[in-house]
């Protein structure tokens, strides 16, 4: 049983990063976006 948890705790922390790591995609993404549209909106 102290296996399972061990694997099940390093799954959750493996999860984690990648949830984090989607995150600053997203936030990466969207400020592209903004920083696109304030180029256009100044031009």
């Amino acid at each position: 049983m102290g296996a399972m948890s061990v694997s099940m705790e390093e799954f959750l922390k493996r999860r984690k990063a990648r949830n984090w790591a989607i995150l600053a995609v997203l936030v990466g993404l969207c400020v592209l976006f903004y920083a696109i549209t304030i180029v256009r909106l100044t031009h």
